[in-house]
């Protein structure tokens, strides 16, 4: 069974940084396209960021373009998202997840496996 555990959230003033990392264990990693969403309260969960297995492809929600950086080390079996410039509407849990076998994924329905998040809040 494949398990996936995100670390590196907190709270963060508007216009620092974070990164998040997702640590995945009990497969081989790179047969994996990974991704990140995330839910603010009273939201449905939302793509983020996504990465093709071999991590030459990345692809951003409109959102994340131009702040967040995707990136996986498949040596340390882990994938980052890397947010810049954060603002207040980027508070949310954020969740990553794998599918198997997934070139690129955009939709919640694409994953088979998901963490179990990690909150990110941004103050003013």
């Amino acid at each position: 069974q494949v398990q996936l555990a995100e670390s590196g959230g907190g709270l963060a003033q508007a216009g620092s940084s974070l990164r998040l990392s997702c640590a995945v264990s009990g497969h081989t990693f790179s047969r994996y396209g990974m991704g990140w969403f995330r839910q603010a309260p009273g939201k449905e969960r939302e793509f983020v960021a996504t990465i093709n297995r071999s991590g030459t492809i990345t692809y951003y929600a409109d959102s994340a373009k131009g702040r967040f950086t995707i990136s996986r080390d498949d040596t340390k079996n882990t994938m980052y998202l890397q947010m810049n410039s954060l603002k207040p509407e980027d508070t949310a849990v954020y969740y990553c997840a794998a599918g198997l076998d997934l070139p690129m994924g955009t939709l919640i329905e694409e994953y088979d496996f998901w963490g179990q998040g990690t909150q990110v809040t941004v103050s003013t």
